[in-house]
């Protein structure tokens, strides 16, 4: 790729600050897009070109966009707060539908979209990959309709000639997480000796890193029109428990709660954190994730990208000796 000019939406996010710095030692030129008044802690001292958008300002994109080559649209939002589902759809869809059309007009030569494993239809038995069907009714929650409908706007937007490639996280743990993400949080939580109880299920955790290399390989060697699952491994919760203990050297005693009385116990919890405007822990939502105990396949990535994720227990040692050195400059957790 001789012109190596690349827009970052999302930039100052877990994964957009990482798809930063994996993009800058690879020799790109990268311009990041923050919103205005946005915490850009994660991407001080970084060279790259900074500038103010908003997916939801199509004169703003247009803007951001001149010049640029290829586009990463990682800009998104999750949330299962009743009150934040209009604004969830605004971003999520209309956003990435704006992003779309500006990426059109301003002539880039490929944008590499980051959907979500949580687009695929739900009701799949069996193992999850590129061939499951993308779930726009999906009855979960909106953070899932919303990736999935964006994700069908990308395909149709391909269709019509724009060259595009689309990328599938799972669950993103990992380094250099300045605003203390969801997943970051149960990891932190359990480093921190904060979690006494755990129900039987299991979920995909993949690190940062490999997700930000994913999407630059995504782009080098991606198939137009094509999407990749980036997976990494299938743990269980008691086991992802047991793997901090062993780099923390501390034991904590934890009860497993029964699935019928932890699906319970998660409605009344819903209720709690809208009624207080907290970030959600312990949900429906969640626990519907980690009780489907989905095997997700990232033979096609590791295939036609190269992609290799690395072993689960080194993400987390290296996320925890991140968060020791680096808790005065974060105000996550």
């Amino acid at each position: 790729m001789d012109n190596k000019k690349v827009l970052v939406t999302g930039a100052a996010g877990h994964l957009g600050n990482v798809l930063v710095r994996e993009l800058l030692e690879h020799g790109y030129e990268v311009r990041a897009m923050v919103l205005p008044n946005e915490d850009v802690s994660a991407l001080v001292g970084l060279d790259i070109e900074l500038k103010l958008g908003n997916v939801l300002e199509p004169t703003s994109l247009d803007r951001v966009m001149k010049g640029i080559d290829y586009v990463f649209h990682m800009a998104g939002i999750v949330s299962i707060m009743p009150d934040e589902e209009q604004l969830v759809w605004n971003v999520n869809v209309e956003g990435t539908r704006n992003v779309l059309k500006a990426a059109r007009q301003a002539g880039v030569k490929r944008l590499v979209y980051t959907s979500s494993i949580h687009a695929f239809s739900r009701h799949w038995e069996g193992t999850i990959d590129e061939e499951v069907p993308f779930d726009p009714d999906n009855p979960v929650g909106a953070y899932d309709r919303t990736k999935a409908i964006a994700t069908l706007a990308v395909k149709q937007a391909i269709h019509e000639g724009l060259d595009a490639v689309i990328v599938c996280p799972t669950g993103v743990i990992g380094p250099y997480d300045y605003r203390g993400s969801s997943m970051g949080e149960l990891v932190n939580d359990l480093t921190r000796r904060r979690v006494h109880m755990l129900v039987e299920g299991a979920y995909d955790f993949v690190d940062v890193r490999d997700v930000a290399i994913g999407h630059r390989l995504a782009l080098e060697r991606g198939k137009t029109g094509q999407i990749y699952i980036l997976s990494g491994h299938q743990i269980q919760l008691f086991q992802l428990k047991e793997m901090v203990q062993k780099i923390n050297g501390l034991h904590t005693p934890t009860i497993n709660v029964p699935i019928k009385l932890a699906k319970i116990g998660a409605v009344f919890a819903t209720l709690y954190y809208r009624m207080a405007h907290k970030r959600p822990k312990f949900t429906e939502y969640a626990l519907e994730t980690v009780c489907s105990n989905s095997t997700v396949s990232n033979a096609k990535a590791k295939k036609e990208l190269g992609y290799n994720p690395r072993d689960v227990l080194n993400t987390l040692s290296d996320t925890i000796k991140w968060w020791q050195t680096n808790k005065r400059k974060t105000g996550a957790f």
